[in-house]
């Protein structure tokens, strides 16, 4: 069985992308259980060249390492809102200035849509995943699905901004949708959906 290491720690994610792949015969682990510590500078300006550098890191390490028949998995995903002009962006875990506080993150934004009206509060999460293998071959996919920001936090589930992103088509936000639910529409959901049919050809 082939290893797929996630350029991650974020327990959410790594569930997330466990339960989505579950099917193809791969060992999913995080930098963590595979005993990588690596901290790689997200200073790219899309989410896809920040995948790729993560994912690109990490490889090299592993090949320095002397390891074989592996692939790196890292996925770079955000909020982009149409009124501030694509804000937070790749900046979306540190909009608030300090890194993973999704509390601030969340007063950030609500405070920047102050008297913004719903119709115009549409928004798009955005994931570009990037696997490289130890063998040389590339896969990119990018997946999104829009909503809008509404102004008060629905739901105890999910993680970042899911209790503001309002999905119109299902009346719910991230937050108040089961895993399961949010896997199967999610921005996430539909680039590792690609993801799926790009890696059939590889395994």
């Amino acid at each position: 069985m082939k290893k797929l290491i996630v350029a991650s720690n974020n327990e959410h994610k790594i569930r997330e992308i466990k339960e989505i792949l579950k099917d193809l015969p791969l060992k999913i682990c995080s930098l963590k259980e595979e005993g990588i510590n690596i901290d790689v500078e997200e200073d790219g300006k899309t989410f896809m060249e920040n995948s790729y550098k993560k994912a690109y890191e990490i490889v090299e390490y592993l090949k320095k390492q002397g390891k074989e028949h592996f692939m790196v998995m890292a996925d770079d995903s955000g909020l982009m809102v149409d009124y501030l002009n694509g804000e937070p962006g790749v900046y979306s875990a540190r909009y608030a200035g300090e890194h993973g506080n999704s509390k601030k993150n969340n007063e950030k934004l609500l405070e920047k849509l102050n008297g913004v009206p719903f119709e115009e509060r549409t928004a798009a999460f955005v994931c570009a995943v990037v696997i490289l293998t130890s063998e040389g071959k590339e896969i990119k996919v990018e997946g999104k699905r829009k909503g809008n920001i509404i102004e008060n936090p629905k739901g105890f589930d999910g993680f970042g901004y899911d209790p503001l992103f309002y999905v119109p088509e299902f009346k719910m936000t991230f937050a108040e949708m089961s895993g399961e639910k949010k896997n199967s529409i999610s921005h996430r959901g539909k680039a590792l959906e690609l993801v799926k049919e790009e890696l059939k050809d590889i395994l």
